[in-house]
């Protein structure tokens, strides 16, 4: 099945400790239904030191289940994504506004 939900979709949570925050998703697994959104579900992860990175405690994004994430319409709504046909072209639109998301 294809993926709702592209990298660099702004989107919001829907549910969890992150419910209510926004931000842009940077990768998505959809064989696991996961996405890593910046900003949402960050850990604390300890790192060793290296030549390029100075090493600590550093917050990291974590994966966030897709079925918590809405995509955020043009007026900055929760929507949920549907496909449709265009000519000969699958695209991708907002299900409450009718707007084509990627043309």
């Amino acid at each position: 099945m294809a993926a709702k939900l592209k990298k660099g979709d702004k989107v919001v949570v829907l549910s969890g400790k992150d419910k209510g925050k926004e931000g842009t998703i940077t990768s998505v697994d959809p064989k696991s239904g996961k996405a890593v959104v910046e900003g949402v579900n960050m850990a604390i992860r300890h790192t060793r030191q290296s030549q390029t990175s100075q090493g600590g405690r550093l917050p990291k994004a974590m994966p966030i289940d897709l079925s918590n994430l809405a995509f955020l319409d043009a007026n900055g709504k929760p929507t949920r994504v549907g496909f449709k046909t265009e000519g000969d072209k699958k695209v991708r639109f907002a299900k409450t506004t009718g707007d084509v998301i990627d043309a």
